[in-house]
Protein backbone atom coordinates (compact mmCIF):
# COMPACT_ATOMS: atom_id res chain seq x y z
CA UNK A 1 0.00 0.00 0.00
CA UNK A 2 1.45 3.13 -1.00
CA UNK A 3 1.83 6.11 1.87
CA UNK A 4 1.47 8.94 -0.85
CA UNK A 5 -0.91 11.55 0.21
CA UNK A 6 -3.67 11.48 -1.83
CA UNK A 7 -6.34 14.83 -1.94
CA UNK A 8 -9.58 15.28 -3.36
CA UNK A 9 -11.96 18.05 -4.55
CA UNK A 10 -15.09 18.96 -6.15
CA UNK A 11 -16.86 22.03 -7.05
CA UNK A 12 -19.74 22.89 -5.07
CA UNK A 13 -22.57 20.49 -7.22
CA UNK A 14 -20.15 17.52 -7.91
CA UNK A 15 -19.80 18.17 -11.13
CA UNK A 16 -16.20 18.38 -11.37
CA UNK A 17 -13.85 15.98 -9.43
CA UNK A 18 -10.17 16.32 -9.37
CA UNK A 19 -7.40 14.56 -7.45
CA UNK A 20 -3.90 15.87 -6.45
CA UNK A 21 -1.02 13.51 -5.57
CA UNK A 22 1.58 14.10 -2.79
CA UNK A 23 2.53 17.62 -1.08
CA UNK A 24 2.16 20.82 -2.89
CA UNK A 25 5.35 22.73 -3.53
CA UNK A 26 3.74 25.73 -2.10
CA UNK A 27 0.86 26.62 -0.12
CA UNK A 28 -0.15 30.81 -0.38
CA UNK A 29 -2.60 33.36 0.34
CA UNK A 30 -3.32 36.68 -1.80
CA UNK A 31 -5.00 39.13 -1.86
CA UNK A 32 -5.32 40.76 -5.18
CA UNK A 33 -7.87 42.19 -6.98
CA UNK A 34 -8.52 39.43 -9.09
CA UNK A 35 -8.43 37.06 -6.59
CA UNK A 36 -11.08 38.67 -4.55
CA UNK A 37 -13.46 39.19 -7.37
CA UNK A 38 -13.18 35.70 -8.89
CA UNK A 39 -13.67 34.66 -5.05
CA UNK A 40 -15.73 37.70 -4.05
CA UNK A 41 -14.08 37.22 -0.50
CA UNK A 42 -11.01 39.22 0.92
CA UNK A 43 -8.43 37.06 -0.29
CA UNK A 44 -7.55 33.44 -1.68
CA UNK A 45 -6.15 30.40 -0.20
CA UNK A 46 -4.34 28.22 -2.42
CA UNK A 47 -1.77 25.32 -2.81
CA UNK A 48 0.51 24.45 -5.81
CA UNK A 49 1.09 20.99 -7.39
CA UNK A 50 3.24 19.73 -10.24
CA UNK A 51 0.87 19.81 -13.06
CA UNK A 52 1.32 15.84 -13.00
CA UNK A 53 0.18 15.62 -9.49
CA UNK A 54 -3.01 17.00 -10.76
CA UNK A 55 -6.24 15.07 -12.25
CA UNK A 56 -9.75 16.26 -12.76
CA UNK A 57 -12.80 14.73 -14.62
CA UNK A 58 -15.86 16.55 -15.26
CA UNK A 59 -16.56 19.17 -17.74
CA UNK A 60 -15.28 22.79 -17.41
CA UNK A 61 -16.02 25.98 -18.12
CA UNK A 62 -13.16 29.13 -18.25
CA UNK A 63 -12.93 32.63 -17.80
CA UNK A 64 -8.95 34.12 -18.66
CA UNK A 65 -7.04 31.12 -16.85
CA UNK A 66 -9.39 30.20 -14.21
CA UNK A 67 -11.63 27.00 -14.60
CA UNK A 68 -14.75 26.78 -13.28
CA UNK A 69 -17.85 24.58 -13.09
CA UNK A 70 -20.74 25.61 -15.56
CA UNK A 71 -23.43 24.51 -13.56
CA UNK A 72 -22.53 26.30 -9.92
CA UNK A 73 -19.97 28.11 -10.76
CA UNK A 74 -17.29 26.76 -8.19
CA UNK A 75 -14.11 27.80 -8.97
CA UNK A 76 -11.57 24.42 -9.56
CA UNK A 77 -8.23 25.17 -10.55
CA UNK A 78 -5.61 27.37 -12.32
CA UNK A 79 -3.85 24.69 -14.98
CA UNK A 80 -0.24 25.81 -16.35
CA UNK A 81 2.38 23.79 -18.31
CA UNK A 82 4.30 22.44 -15.06
CA UNK A 83 1.77 23.21 -12.04
CA UNK A 84 -1.59 23.40 -10.87
CA UNK A 85 -3.52 25.95 -8.27
CA UNK A 86 -6.46 24.63 -6.27
CA UNK A 87 -8.35 26.23 -4.08
CA UNK A 88 -7.78 25.12 0.20
CA UNK A 89 -11.83 25.60 0.02
CA UNK A 90 -12.54 22.94 -2.96
CA UNK A 91 -10.97 20.15 -0.66
CA UNK A 92 -13.00 17.46 0.42
CA UNK A 93 -11.52 17.07 4.01
CA UNK A 94 -11.20 20.43 5.88
CA UNK A 95 -9.43 21.71 7.73
CA UNK A 96 -6.19 20.35 6.09
CA UNK A 97 -2.47 19.79 7.10
CA UNK A 98 -1.79 22.95 4.92
CA UNK A 99 -0.63 25.95 6.49
CA UNK A 100 0.14 29.36 4.17
CA UNK A 101 3.64 29.89 3.75
CA UNK A 102 3.24 32.91 1.90
CA UNK A 103 0.92 35.93 1.33
CA UNK A 104 0.92 37.96 -1.95
CA UNK A 105 -0.66 41.52 -2.50
CA UNK A 106 -0.41 42.52 1.16
CA UNK A 107 -0.62 46.19 -0.12
CA UNK A 108 -4.12 45.30 -0.70
CA UNK A 109 -5.11 43.73 2.52
CA UNK A 110 -7.81 44.43 4.50
CA UNK A 111 -6.45 47.18 7.79
CA UNK A 112 -8.66 44.34 10.12
CA UNK A 113 -6.60 41.19 9.30
CA UNK A 114 -2.84 40.87 10.35
CA UNK A 115 0.31 39.35 8.66
CA UNK A 116 0.35 35.66 8.90
CA UNK A 117 2.61 34.67 11.29
CA UNK A 118 5.54 33.10 10.07
CA UNK A 119 4.18 33.52 6.35
CA UNK A 120 7.06 35.57 4.16
CA UNK A 121 5.20 38.58 2.78
CA UNK A 122 5.04 40.02 -0.66
CA UNK A 123 3.48 43.28 -1.72
CA UNK A 124 2.84 42.04 -5.00
CA UNK A 125 3.38 39.00 -6.41
CA UNK A 126 5.70 36.55 -5.96
CA UNK A 127 9.41 37.08 -7.72
CA UNK A 128 10.07 34.31 -10.05
CA UNK A 129 13.23 32.13 -9.93
CA UNK A 130 15.94 34.04 -12.41
CA UNK A 131 16.93 30.82 -14.24
CA UNK A 132 13.11 29.76 -14.50
CA UNK A 133 10.61 30.92 -17.14
CA UNK A 134 6.92 31.37 -15.67
CA UNK A 135 4.36 28.66 -17.03
CA UNK A 136 2.43 29.72 -19.78
CA UNK A 137 -1.03 29.68 -18.11
CA UNK A 138 -3.73 28.18 -19.84
CA UNK A 139 -8.06 26.98 -19.22
CA UNK A 140 -8.23 23.88 -17.48
CA UNK A 141 -10.31 22.98 -20.20
CA UNK A 142 -7.42 22.90 -22.29
CA UNK A 143 -5.22 21.00 -20.09
CA UNK A 144 -8.14 18.12 -19.63
CA UNK A 145 -8.23 18.04 -23.46
CA UNK A 146 -5.28 18.67 -24.43
CA UNK A 147 -3.19 15.99 -22.18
Amino acid sequence: MSDTIRRTGSCLCGGVHFVVTGQPTRVGLCHCKDCRKAGGSVYSAFAIWPRDAFETSGEVATYGTRSFCPTCGGRVAWVGDTEAEVMLGSLDVAPTDLAPEYELWISRRESWLHALPGAEQFEHDRPQAEDADPPAPRPLSDAVAGD
